[in-house]
């Protein structure tokens, strides 16, 4: 069984996920680029009980375009989104892939909100493409 491990930058909030993904997605929409400051986030969701949390988070909620709530976890001391949860996928744990630090992390399978992708950002040629959907 593949056991993975997600921190923040500072190491503080750390996360052990034991098996594979159930979603490896990227996300166009502009709250997701407000959030991470890049042009897209890419994220991978796990079931809930494949995640042991280690460290402390300080919790932020909004209300997506989907009018669902999103609740992001990021460390207090360094301030790095490590996860969030979402209303729209109970039971899951979504994980910004960055936060692996895994040159080798699977690639995204698919790829929302891309009425929001900036034009000059291209992705592999076999990933599915979503007009509008859920995050996560």
């Amino acid at each position: 069984m593949t056991t993975r491990h997600a921190a923040c930058s500072c190491g503080q909030l750390h996360l052990t996920i034991e098996g594979e993904s159930v979603r490896i997605s990227t996300c166009h929409c502009l709250a997701c680029q407000r959030r991470t400051g890049a042009v897209f986030s890419n994220q991978a969701s796990f079931r809930r009980e494949q995640v042991t949390f280690t460290g402390k988070a300080t919790t932020w909620n909004r209300t997506a375009e989907s009018a669902s709530v999103v609740t992001f976890n990021f460390c207090p001391t360094c301030g790095s989104t490590v996860y969030w949860e979402s209303e729209s996928f109970p039971g899951r744990v979504i994980v910004a892939i960055g936060n692996f630090a895994d040159p080798s992390f699977p690639a995204p399978t698919v790829s929302v909100w891309e009425e929001s992708r900036h034009p000059w950002v291209s992705l592999p040629p076999d990933t599915p493409l979503t007009r509008t959907a859920k995050q996560g």
